[in-house]
């Protein structure tokens, strides 16, 4: 919780605002709880179809540009923070966030990775489209920082202390503090603040809207992998097709193949594609639709799935849904796969340019891994009472009629965001986590298949080289689609790149295929700990 928090201070250009979302897969070693938590920012109750078609809107957008305003996305982070903290802390609120304060009101150094955001040709013509945005708190007279010089934010440093304080406020157990410091941050003083800066650009969302807001816990989604389970959130997040690509994959023998070989490479890009069909037709928030999710996650539907790869070419596009509903206890009829029109030749990477990625294992053997987004400065409004920018996430949300993921009031939109916990003999061994928007399921399949399958160390798994595809529309507006696209980093050897291409693949080539991957493991047997810092971005391993 105190690193979350942290990263919203010490990223907040890098990574993720504080007025964003996030997911979390956690698990405790006391009562056995191993559980999905989804801090997830949903729709206001204004928002619409018919609401954004009165406006001449065909989907929700994004900036850049001056429409960001009205994608706005209800903060979820924050309430997944204190409700972790309620239920399974140590603490007090002032004593989580007194590094985050003292980060934000001394100052940090500007480092080599922000600085390198804060060079997007987005980021200024942004903050102007909604003055006077964050120039005077990143810049220094509009032109970028030295590094090393500090980056002082005293207004968010503002905000963490109104949740202090509303603890100190509040009498008697810990816990007291806890709700109080949620109560000011959805009802009372922060909520109002929130509330002012959406309405005062044009926003819909409300107080009420943020009264209605509160996390869930759920039981996770998960499958069976050598001799492993795989525990991740559900269909609310893209974070199934990586379960749904190993269920096609343990039909063939990727070992024998050989760790990023052409074969492996395209087997595994095409049992994606296969998995990425189905998210684009049948994933959404299943307290809204009726999902197939025994379906999508049956063993008998993945072997189905995996006869349709063709060893020696490669599909051109992304392929046709299957019909998982032949696989499950409910009844409904084959979907198709929501896709755009193609888009050009270049796909330039899935990241979204917000995420950020947190994992903890104790002594004790409890695990937290949390994957918290959003408030992308170059597509949002940067505040500058609050210190940081609102969520957009609800333009991955669509119009159509009947899908899953059709926009309504108080839904989630089907997101990006996910992690892992992995398990063997029902005790947790893994958690693995890879920011990169559409990417990030796939990053987080290699890493996986690094791991379990060619017995790699944390260290070797983040650092080999990955690829992706974006034969899908992008979740992000304004949802792109590159058919038969490979993205591969540039250190994957030549004569493989050539060999894809021979297959069918269109190869581009991307910085990273997900990035800031972190693995960690604990040996139940020792306790033994180890972790990971992938080298495509500032990230670290520590132990303590």
């Amino acid at each position: 919780v105190a690193a979350g928090f942290a990263a919203a201070v010490t990223e907040p250009i890098a990574a993720y605002s504080l007025a964003a979302e996030g997911v979390f897969m956690f698990y405790d070693s006391e009562s056995g709880d191993l559980l999905s938590l989804s801090g997830q920012g949903t729709a206001p109750r204004k928002a619409t179809v018919e609401y954004f078609k009165s406006l001449g809107q065909d989907e929700i957008p994004t900036g850049p540009g001056p429409l960001a305003h009205l994608s706005f996305t209800l903060p979820g982070v924050v309430d997944a923070y204190l409700s972790l903290l309620e239920r399974y802390g140590t603490k007090s609120v002032g004593e989580i966030l007194a590094p985050s304060i003292q980060y934000a009101e001394r100052g940090i150094p500007n480092y080599d990775y922000m600085l390198d955001r804060l060079k997007s040709p987005m980021t200024i013509p942004q903050f102007d489209e909604y003055p006077p945005g964050g120039t005077d708190v990143f810049y220094h007279n509009r032109e970028l920082p030295q590094a090393g010089s500090l980056l002082v934010q005293k207004a968010l440093g503002r905000t963490l202390r109104k949740l202090v304080e509303a603890e100190s406020a509040a009498a008697g157990h810990r816990l007291n503090g806890v709700r109080a410091a949620r109560d000011s941050f959805y009802t009372g003083e922060v909520a109002q603040m929130i509330s002012d800066a959406s309405q005062s650009v044009g926003g819909i969302m409300d107080m009420e809207d943020l009264a209605n807001y509160h996390v869930e816990y759920e039981t996770p989604a998960k499958t069976s992998f050598m001799g492993h389970e795989i525990h991740t959130q559900s269909f609310w997040t893209q974070a199934p097709v990586l379960l749904q690509a190993l269920n096609i994959l343990e039909n063939f023998d990727l070992k024998g193949m050989g760790h990023n070989s052409t074969a492996y490479i395209h087997m595994i890009t095409e049992a994606l594609k296969l998995a990425l069909a189905d998210r684009q037709a049948y994933y959404g928030d299943p307290n809204f639709a009726e999902i197939p999710m025994d379906g999508l996650l049956s063993k008998e539907y993945g072997k189905e799935r995996a006869s349709l790869i063709d060893s020696g070419k490669a599909s051109p596009g992304l392929p046709s849904a299957g019909n998982p509903w032949r696989y499950s206890t409910l009844s409904g009829v084959p979907q198709v796969a929501h896709t755009a029109e193609a888009a050009g030749s270049d796909g330039g990477g899935g990241d979204d340019g917000g995420t950020t990625h947190v994992s903890v294992i104790d002594r004790d053997g409890n695990m937290v891994c949390a994957t918290p987004s959003g408030g992308s400065f170059g597509k949002s409004v940067f505040f500058e009472d609050l210190g940081c920018a609102l969520s957009t996430r609800i333009e991955m949300f669509n119009f159509e009629d009947g899908h899953p993921n059709r926009l309504e009031p108080g839904k989630r939109p089907r997101t990006t965001l996910v992690n892992y916990i992995v398990t063997k003999d029902g005790v947790p061994v893994t958690t693995i986590g890879c920011p990169g928007g559409d990417h990030q399921a796939q990053g987080n399949m290699e890493l996986i298949l690094n791991t379990l399958v060619f017995g790699m160390n944390p260290q070797e798994a983040v650092e080999a080289p990955r690829f992706a595809s974006q034969s899908v529309t992008n979740s992000f507006y304004p949802h792109t689609y590159y058919p038969g696209q490979l993205a591969v980093e540039p250190t994957m050897p030549s004569q493989t790149v050539d060999e894809l291409r021979a297959l069918g693949h269109d190869i581009t080539f991307v910085a990273s295929a997900g990035m800031g991957a972190t693995v960690s493991t604990r040996d139940p047997e020792t306790g033994v700990l180890a972790s990971s810092g992938d080298p495509r971005r500032a990230c670290y391993a520590l132990a303590w």
